[in-house]
């Protein structure tokens, strides 16, 4: 009896520290987004895109110092693979001239192919992000419409709160490490909501089926929360370990064009595993989720008629 409740106790302090930890990375991150805001990519900001591969192998430092000499404005140079390169400049940047390309091409060491060159409006890019995030904010309101049918409000607001926790969170990297934010990025929010939704409902699916138990009512709510927690972290982190396996295969094996899409769904994924357990389940018993929450109570008259012989 003793053994069991020091271990309930031990595992509401793991949660709790972890709930506080999750809430000072939000602070930190939220910090950062407003300090350094996003690096956005070409297709919300803009610009002339141009790709490119070179007859063989070139160091990217060397190549970028050699269309420097070249090219007027600022550019940024990115390896998309072996000899492919591409190379990205802002809408109002006056060196979009031709004269680099030539260099790049004449250059017998570097004897440069260009495959594609083309030229997003900013229009375009205004276009695409207010898409994106109108997308973002639907996809948010479906989950709160669908957790508020499903349960009961705190599990509810649990699951919502452990959402945005995971979305800032990851926004919050991206902002820190200052990675590209582009359409692919914004897509792996998208998924990212619907795993970390998928999460925190088998977490709290099996919170709701041990608080409606008649015989756990005397039980301490911080008990049944970590019998959940218990009974569903194998089938968690198997889910979670596979699907980590798959992102990591796609963050080293697919290329730069997919790198932050990777990124930020490996991100997601642990971040959305420790919130299902540290914020979706332990926020309700925070807010006084209790199994009496779920014991039906009856009214006066129905109760004397059941009383009746």
């Amino acid at each position: 009896m003793l053994n069991s409740f020091l271990k309930c106790e031990a595992g509401a302090r793991i949660r709790y520290t972890g709930m506080l930890i999750s809430a000072i990375f939000v602070l930190l991150s939220v910090f950062t987004i407003a300090q350094k805001g996003l690096n956005f990519g070409l297709d919300f900001t803009g610009g002339y895109l141009t790709e490119f591969t070179t007859s063989q192998g070139v160091e990217l430092k060397q190549l970028e110092q050699f269309i420097a000499k070249s090219h007027q404005g600022e550019f940024e140079l990115t390896a998309q693979g072996n000899n492919h390169f591409q190379l990205t400049q802002g809408p109002n940047n006056t060196g979009n001239n031709d004269d680099w390309k030539t260099a790049i091409s004449q250059n017998p060491t570097i004897n440069a192919e260009v495959l594609s060159s083309a030229y997003i409006g900013s229009q375009v890019g205004d276009e695409l992000f207010e898409q994106g995030c109108l997308a973002l904010f639907a996809a948010m309101v479906a989950v709160m419409i669908y957790l508020a049918v499903r349960f009961e409000w705190r599990l509810a607001l649990g699951s919502v709160v452990a959402l945005f926790h995971d979305l800032v969170l990851v926004v919050g990297l991206f902002s820190w490490l200052q990675i590209e934010f582009n359409l692919t990025v914004l897509a792996s929010l998208l998924a990212i909501i619907g795993y970390s939704l998928n999460d925190s409902i088998i977490v709290g699916d099996r919170v709701r089926e041990l608080l409606r138990i008649p015989t756990n009512i005397t039980l301490k709510p911080s008990s049944i929360i970590n019998s959940a927690i218990k009974s569903t972290l194998t089938r968690t982190l198997i889910t979670s370990g596979t699907t980590l396996a798959t992102v990591a295969s796609v963050w080293l094996l697919a290329g730069a064009p997919l790198q932050g899409f990777a990124i930020a769904l490996f991100a997601g994924i642990v971040v959305g595993t420790l919130s299902s357990i540290c914020i979706a389940a332990t926020l309700p018993e925070l807010l006084g989720l209790s199994a009496k929450n779920y014991d039906k109570q009856v009214d006066q008259q129905t109760q004397a008629l059941m009383d009746m012989p």
